[in-house]
Formats: C-alpha cells, structure tokens, sequence
C-alpha cells in the first residue's frame, strides 16, 4: 500500500468531501467538515488526509478546537475512509498523523466520541479518567480523552463543542 499523509490544502477540500459521502450513508459528516473550515475552531494544521502514489486522496483525519472548562482542546472529528481503502490501517494512519501534528503543534488534550476498541489503541481512556464531561448521552466508554505529553492536569471539565457539531 503506496500511501502518505499530508495536512489537507485547500485544493483538497471536494476530493475530502467525496470520501466523507463514500464513508458514511449521508452528508453529515462532510458537511460538519465543510461547516468547520469556516469556523474559528478550524486549524489548517491539524487536518490531515492520507493520499495515493497518484495523488488520490482515500483518507481524512480532523483536529478542530473545542473549549474544555475554562481551557481548550482537540475534538477528533470525523474520521473518514473511502470505502475501498477500509479495513487496510488508513484510519489508523490519518488518526496517528493527526495525534502527531497535536502533539508537535504543543496540544494537551484531544476528546472522541466513538468506539472504546478502535480508538484505544491510540492510547484514549474514558474522559472521566481527566475528569472531562461531554455534552453527549453515551455510555461512558465511548466519551474519550486522550492526554499528549504536553498534559499537566488540565484542562478539566465540561467540554463544548464548536457551533457547527449542533446540527449533528
């Protein structure tokens, strides 16, 4: 598998939409992801996407902003392969490249809401762990926080999401 990941340019932005449609069964998602480039909680940086020899963009990771108590965060979301490419560890390489662009960018913490098994392996843990609460109903598993090594305690509390996650 001849892929590489890169920050996502703008020229990149209806090759992204397209494999967000391919992904999931609506246009949510692509266009939460449409909605967030317009919005302040939009870091170019921390978009990354996962692109063929050929130029082909199969993949796309997305790092946005978010307010957590009286600090700030990372929101991981949406996550999107293209069909085709699924099941052959290009979630997990957009997800590891944007985990490292946070990282190297001084981030401390980054919340997802999703599968405790998928995204455990990147090292999340239940948000409660850091004491964060999010504005979901879920199960407390699938709310998760994981703490990069910039982290020193905080930020603690309820986190709020950028305005366009409301129409979701």
């Amino acid at each position: 598998m001849a892929l590489r990941t890169r920050v996502e340019t703008p020229e990149d932005a209806p090759a992204t939409r397209r494999v967000h449609m391919a992904a999931f069964p609506g246009p949510d998602e692509a266009d939460l992801v449409d909605a967030l480039r317009r919005d302040p909680a939009w870091l170019p940086g921390l978009s990354v996407v996962a692109v063929t020899g050929a130029g082909l963009v199969v993949g796309h990771a997305l790092l946005t902003r978010l307010r957590i108590g009286d600090g700030q965060g990372l929101a991981l979301a949406p996550v999107a392969v293209a069909p085709e490419w699924q099941r052959k560890g290009v979630g997990e390489l957009v997800v590891r490249a944007a985990l490292s662009a946070a990282e190297e960018a001084g981030e401390r913490l980054v919340v997802v809401l999703g599968d405790p098994d998928y995204y455990g392996r990147f090292g999340f843990e239940p948000a409660a762990e850091h004491e964060v609460t999010g504005p979901f109903e879920v199960p407390a598993a699938y709310f998760q926080t994981l703490a990069l090594p910039g982290y020193a305690g905080a930020p603690r509390g309820h986190c709020r999401y950028p305005a366009p996650f409301d129409g979701l």
